[in-house]
């Protein structure tokens, strides 16, 4: 079943609406959506390496624009929106702790979180409730999760053939790993946020 999953993904890489859905799952992931866009961004970028910057910016861009809607949900929609979602990850303790950390170390908070496995909607609703400055936040998540993407996908690009070969012959091995780095992301995120 895990092959079928890879190999459809690795086929649906080169139809035109790929690049769509990349940016739906950027998108959506730094709000609300719990998938990080990694898992689509990968097998695209081994299945068309000479699209891998064009998939980093894409990412990167509906990252940011997806961020905006984190952060107006922290800023306008908190008591509702947001700390539903909150409470949805197991966060509700951390939050008050998080929006004091924002007033001495809200841009490295930004910056180191979003290149973790952290769910990064945590960072842009909190963002928004804890009211940090809406032009530092946007640059700063432009340079976290343009990083973030732009190291995967030189690295992709570089080891492409490599990379692809072992997660061929590896595919049970690699989804464990990658199923432990978010759930390390998520168990980091409690006791870190």
């Amino acid at each position: 079943m895990l092959r079928k999953l890879y190999d459809w993904v690795i086929a649906y890489s080169a139809k035109p609406s790929a690049p769509w859905a990349l940016a739906v799952v950027s998108f959506a992931e730094s709000s609300v959506f719990p998938v990080p866009p990694d898992v689509l961004q990968v097998p695209m970028t081994l299945a068309r390496p000479d699209q891998a910057w064009r998939y980093a910016l894409i990412a990167t861009v509906a990252s940011v624009l997806g961020g905006l809607v984190g952060y107006a949900i922290g800023a306008l929609l908190y008591e509702s929106v947001g700390k539903f979602l909150i409470d949805l990850y197991g966060y509700n303790t951390k939050v008050d702790q998080f929006r004091e950390a924002y007033a001495h170390y809200g841009h490295w908070v930004i910056l180191l979180k979003g290149l973790t496995p952290i769910p990064y909607k945590l960072v842009t609703i909190t963002s928004g409730f804890a009211e940090y400055n809406l032009f530092w936040f946007v640059v700063l998540s432009a340079i976290t999760r343009g990083a973030r993407f732009f190291i995967l996908a030189a690295l992709l690009h570089h080891f492409g053939p490599r990379a692809r070969e072992f997660i061929e012959r590896r595919l049970g091995l690699v989804t464990l790993g990658l199923l432990a780095v978010v759930v390390l992301g998520l168990v980091g995120a409690v006791y870190l946020f």
